[in-house]
């Protein structure tokens, strides 16, 4: 039976202090909870459900609708819920063939859990962010990622070094930018770093002396005044696209 402190904890890894003490995040929804149950890495610690959910399962603990929406983090209660162990993962060197996503104190959650859903799509398998990018466990980013964080590895560090060591090793490393060439015509490498910056401020001076390519997403027609720049995650699918349309 939930206790009070049960619901008290739950709720407490709304906060990403608590859930870097804990090593714990919270998932809400039967897509992403079903998912995470049919995936022997990640170990669900608890698991709280509605009566007549769909999920079935041996350690579901039944809660009212009233206790249920204490614990979650949204206005509409889910008819699921799990406590989860954060995975630890080594972040290892980028290689030449492979495409990665770094992003540079993208700050909003709910473009964070786009960027993560986009990059699934697209076969990226990994994202590395500076340190004051959004957490990648908070509740508003795992609904956002719609389960795409459970194929999606998500690293944080010091992101200008690892871009150094990127480069060293012949990986090409691009960003986007103002000033930088056309994105549809521009030569790109089947691999690479591709670098998304901040909401406001874009790309930071540090990451990009990193950066050896800048690219630009012109808008339409190439002379029209309007918008001042794209949102982030929006800009990230296009990146993506031009990336993975064949050659």
């Amino acid at each position: 039976m939930i206790t009070k402190a049960d619901i008290q904890f739950v709720r407490s890894l709304q906060d990403k202090q608590a859930r870097t003490a804990s090593g714990l995040f919270v998932a809400e929804g039967d897509k992403v909870v079903e998912e995470l149950l049919r995936e022997p890495a990640w170990r669900v610690e608890r698991l709280f459900v509605l009566e007549g959910s769909r999920i079935d399962h041996p350690r579901a603990e039944v809660v009212s609708t009233k206790d249920m929406e204490r614990m979650s983090a949204f206005k509409s209660v889910p008819k699921s819920l799990a406590v989860v162990a954060i995975p630890k993962r080594k972040l290892t060197p980028a290689t030449p063939a492979e495409l990665v996503i770094a992003l540079d104190e993208v700050q909003d959650p709910g473009n964070l859990g786009t960027i993560i859903r986009t990059a699934d799509w697209y076969g990226i398998s990994r994202i590395v962010c500076t340190p004051t990018t959004a957490d990648c466990w908070g509740p508003k980013v795992v609904q956002a990622t719609m389960g795409a964080l459970l194929r999606v590895t998500v690293h944080y560090c010091d992101l200008a070094e690892w871009l150094r060591e990127a480069r060293s090793r012949g990986v090409a490393t691009y960003a986007t930018t103002l000033d930088g060439k056309d994105i549809h015509t521009a030569p790109l490498t089947s691999g690479g770093v591709i670098v998304m910056g901040n909401e406001g401020r874009g790309v930071s001076k540090e990451v990009q002396c990193e950066v050896e390519r800048n690219l630009f997403i012109p808008p339409w027609p190439a002379d029209r005044r309007g918008s001042e720049s794209l949102n982030v995650a929006i800009a990230t699918a296009i990146v993506c696209e031009n990336f993975r349309r064949p050659k």
